[in-house]
């Protein structure tokens, strides 16, 4: 008597898919571009950029290059599935994997938290950041940003240190 109808799921997720509207897709459509970028040479390009300005002689400042570079990336494009595939390629693989020996798991998978955080810091990430204030009614545009960045950045130095310990040694 108390339980919903069997459909009632099926009801509410077309409505929050509603509510929601085409940032439902944006997502799925970063993750393309990132690949776009990534077939088109883009991390090659962010390797010799970031080779001419960052000695990257020593595994700590691979690391840190790699880590922030996700993140910064990310909040250019909005979504870490953008920022992956063009860091990996341009720093992570050639650099920390084939000079440094580094375990690729490792790397991607701390590299994809690193890239959250860069989320977690840009209105860029609008399925995260502004859909969420636009469905609360939030009076600031970036409250839900403005919350996240105490936690984002302390993160960001522990993925960058927790990769630099891990990567090498497992």
């Amino acid at each position: 008597m108390l339980r919903p109808p069997a459909l009632a799921p099926l009801f509410e997720a077309r409505r929050l898919m509603d509510s929601v509207g085409w940032a439902a897709v944006l997502p799925q459509m970063l993750a393309s571009l990132g690949a776009l970028f990534a077939v088109a040479g883009v991390g090659k390009v962010v390797a010799d950029l970031t080779g001419r300005y960052i000695p990257l002689d020593h595994a700590f400042v691979a690391v840190a290059t790699y880590t922030v570079g996700m993140a910064v990336f990310t909040m250019v494009m909005g979504n870490a599935f953008a920022a992956f595939p063009v860091m990996t390629a341009g720093i992570g693989l050639p650099i920390i994997v084939a000079r440094f020996g580094g375990n690729p798991e490792i790397m991607a998978a701390i590299g994809m938290l690193s890239g959250f955080c860069g989320t977690l810091m840009t209105p860029m990430a609008a399925n995260f950041n502004i859909v969420p204030v636009a469905l609360l009614e939030l009076p600031d545009q970036y409250a839900v940003i403005k919350a996240q960045i105490p936690t984002a950045l302390p993160l960001l130095l522990a993925n960058t240190l927790l990769m630099y310990f891990l990567v090498f040694r497992f």
